[in-house]
């Protein structure tokens, strides 16, 4: 998937996220907020000037968020995404009023609306994780110019391909040929492999 799609499944599918920004005093604090529009250029919500999420947003500019789809923990599908915020005003309420109808009983007037302003991830990284498939499926992305860094557990080149990660993988998601390889794209980041390495060939990142 593109991080487009990645952006659209949030926006359409789970709508309602978690939100974490930290207050004055360097604590997290969260809160939920529908995620409104999405373009190639970032993800867009809105809050009202008056609240303390705002003022965190403007101090901090920066959050992380987190939503999932599914009836239960096995057909769950999760997108995770962190990055740097940035407010652009009221110039683009109508459309996301246009785009979330249900805001107009919320804020009914154009005058309830003045209150309000729309801010934009515009730079950051994100993660997908769906359990709802055999194995797991997962991959990561970045948006708006942040570098993209390889993360989770790799085998280097001092694996002697013995085989004894093999077992302990919850996912069966290591391959050997003439030495260990980690599916990244199914891997749980559970560490097993690393535990149980005799000669310490898988590493962290």
């Amino acid at each position: 998937m593109t991080t487009k799609e990645y952006f659209d499944f949030i926006v359409e599918q789970i709508h309602s996220t978690v939100v974490a920004t930290v207050d004055e005093d360097g604590l997290p604090v969260t809160c939920v907020i529908d995620m409104m529009y999405a373009d190639d250029s970032g993800l867009y919500f809105l809050t009202a000037k008056g609240k303390n999420f705002y003022q965190r947003l403007k101090d901090k500019g920066y959050l992380a968020l987190s939503g999932k789809k599914g009836e239960d923990t096995m057909s769950c599908t999760a997108v995770s995404v962190r990055g740097k915020v940035r407010e652009i005003g009221q110039d683009m309420l109508p459309l996301l009023f246009e785009k979330n109808p249900y805001m107009l009983e919320v804020y009914p007037t154009e005058e309830s609306r003045k209150a309000l302003t729309v801010f934009q991830i515009y730079e950051g990284s994100g993660e997908w994780f769906d359990l709802s498939k055999k194995p797991i499926e997962r991959d990561s992305f970045t948006f708006g110019g942040a570098e993209s860094i390889a993360s989770g557990y790799f085998v280097t080149d001092s694996c002697i391909a013995c085989g004894s990660c093999l077992t302990d993988c919850p996912q069966s998601c290591i391959e050997l040929t003439d030495k260990a390889v980690i599916r990244q794209e199914n891997c749980l980041h559970c560490g097993n492999c690393a535990a149980i390495c005799p000669v310490g060939a898988v590493v962290k990142r």
